[in-house]
């Protein structure tokens, strides 16, 4: 099998629905998502927060709604920011409709838990009447009980009844524009509940290791998690969960996309752990690049390492490198060839100097296309 081969992902297939003016499902794109952590009355605060996951590239925001007070604020709050807002919606049904009504993108609620099939129906009504779609949201920390005295613990079984016993509820009242999510921490439990959902279905699922913990573990976590899901062709939009500010979930949620080629935003940094051949200091010089290159949105390629034994072979794969030489001199390298060396105390400068030159190429290139 050709090299290429091996990094062909191919995806499932599921029916797409509207979260605002991203489309999830079908053909396109895995989307980010994260949610804010600011009390939604805090309209001022929560806008900020939105603002900051923009930047990092958030393509939708979930936002809690635990009160009329917060669905009143959302009104103010989705008028100010530039994605698609989702209603984090528990079992009043009435925020639901009022967050609909405020003009969210989508809810997230389990129609089952919100009482009669009277209020069932004007939750689908509104979602109807404001073009508002769903998230099905099944989390193993809080199944039905009637699942848990069935199973005697969670399990992927007993998620993927609940979302299968949710999902019904909407169907039967010919509402098909949702989407579903079985999470868990426990990374085993989530894959196997994902996995067997994705067999039985073809609504688009949301993805995430719920509560999966600080930046770094709940990084790591989550990207064993959601990495092998997204292998395998299963998840149309994703959530890393991490106690951390929304941001470091969106750049965590990229950096995971990119890892496995399907989807492509910023400078991508390859680099190596460095050692004593090094000819510069890498690490510092990584994070100096990362901080001072965050802004770029164009996808390029960008490799650091630190001295020759794999510098030229790495520059070979990537848009622009740097390797490491002798008596403060570095190598540059343009696509994968050599071109120049520069001085040590005035690299990183001309990296970013070239990067941002690459991007605006790149950038009017498109442009032209279009």
């Amino acid at each position: 099998m050709n090299y290429r081969e091996y990094q062909q992902i191919s995806r499932r297939k599921s029916r797409q629905i509207s979260v605002g003016a991203v489309k999830v499902g079908g053909d396109a794109p895995v989307t980010v998502q994260t949610m804010t952590n600011t009390l939604t009355t805090d309209i001022e605060g929560t806008v900020a927060q939105i603002l900051r996951a923009e930047n990092a590239g958030v393509d939708i925001v979930r936002v809690s709604c635990p009160d009329a007070e917060s669905t009143e604020a959302l009104r103010h709050i989705i008028a100010q920011v530039n994605v698609p807002v989702v209603a984090d919606i528990h079992f009043h049904y009435k925020r639901a409709i009022e967050a609909a009504q405020a003009g969210a993108a989508c809810l997230r609620i389990n129609p089952g838990n919100i009482g009669s099939a009277e209020r069932v129906r004007d939750v689908i009504k509104a979602a109807r009447d404001h073009q508002c779609s769903m998230r099905i949201g099944v989390n193993a920390g809080s199944l039905e009980k009637h699942l848990l005295e069935k199973y005697g613990e969670p399990n992927p079984e007993a998620l993927v009844e609940s979302a299968l016993e949710h999902a019904k509820i909407l169907q039967d009242h010919d509402f098909h524009e949702f989407k579903i999510s079985v999470k868990a921490s426990d990374v085993f439990m989530a894959v196997a509940a994902y996995q067997q959902l994705a067999e039985v279905c073809d609504h688009p699922l949301h993805i995430g290791i719920t509560e999966a913990g600080s930046k770094r573990a709940g990084t790591v976590k989550s990207s064993i998690g959601l990495g092998s899901l997204l292998w395998a062709g299963i998840g149309d939009t994703m959530r890393v969960s991490l106690s951390a500010e929304p941001e470091e979930e969106v750049l965590v949620g990229w950096d995971i996309l990119k890892s496995l080629g399907i989807r492509h935003r910023g400078v991508r940094i390859i680099s190596c752990p460095s050692c004593a051949r090094q000819g510069f200091n890498v690490i510092k010089t990584v994070e100096t690049l990362e901080e001072k290159l965050a802004h770029i949105k164009t996808p390029i390629t960008l490799s650091i390492i630190g001295c020759v034994v794999n510098g030229p072979g790495e520059a070979l794969m990537t848009d622009l490198g740097l390797t490491g030489g002798g008596n403060g001199r570095h190598m540059i390298y343009a696509a994968g060839k050599t071109d120049h060396t520069i001085d040590g105390a005035d690299m990183v400068k001309h990296i970013v100097d070239l990067v941002e030159a690459k991007a605006a190429v790149l950038e009017a290139e498109k442009l032209a296309a279009e």
